[in-house]
């Protein structure tokens, strides 16, 4: 089997969550999805839980971390383009996220935004030149003298 990832966030309101993850492109797995969590389906090895609270406090007794004031983790996504990355940080800004809680970066080889989710959990949409992902931002750099 592939080796698969499964993204678990705490929510406040599920439906409003899973409406903000599908505005933005990640489709709702019925199959593994109730009245206390969602599965969306981001990629064919990338799964976001969305839980909520109640649910959440089943797997740890550790307390929530209030995403809205405090950092526990920024999830990096690849995107497949530059437009890629505008595009789901806009989309998530028009679905009720909050676009580029931190500054955009170009690096030239590498770009990427951030956006929060209603529950302000980070996200970081990057796209990286090909070149740069397979040999590493110092053979990108020789490239280019």
């Amino acid at each position: 089997m592939t080796q698969m990832i499964f993204v678990n966030l705490p929510v406040n309101d599920l439906a409003r969550s899973v409406a903000f993850y599908e505005a933005i492109g990640l489709h709702k797995e019925t199959k593994f999805s109730d009245d206390t969590a969602a599965a969306m389906k981001l990629s064919d090895t990338i799964n976001v839980m969305l839980l909520t609270h109640d649910k959440w406090r089943s797997f740890t007794s550790k307390a929530i971390v209030d995403a809205k004031t405090s950092a526990q983790v920024a999830l990096c996504i690849s995107r497949d383009s530059r437009a890629g990355v505008d595009a789901i940080t806009e989309a998530a800004a028009r679905a009720g996220g909050v676009a580029d809680v931190s500054p955009p970066q170009d690096h030239g080889f590498m770009y990427g935004r951030s956006f929060e989710d209603p529950d302000g959990h980070v996200w970081e949409p990057m796209w990286m030149d090909p070149v740069a992902a397979e040999q590493g931002p110092g053979a990108f750099a020789q490239q280019d003298a």
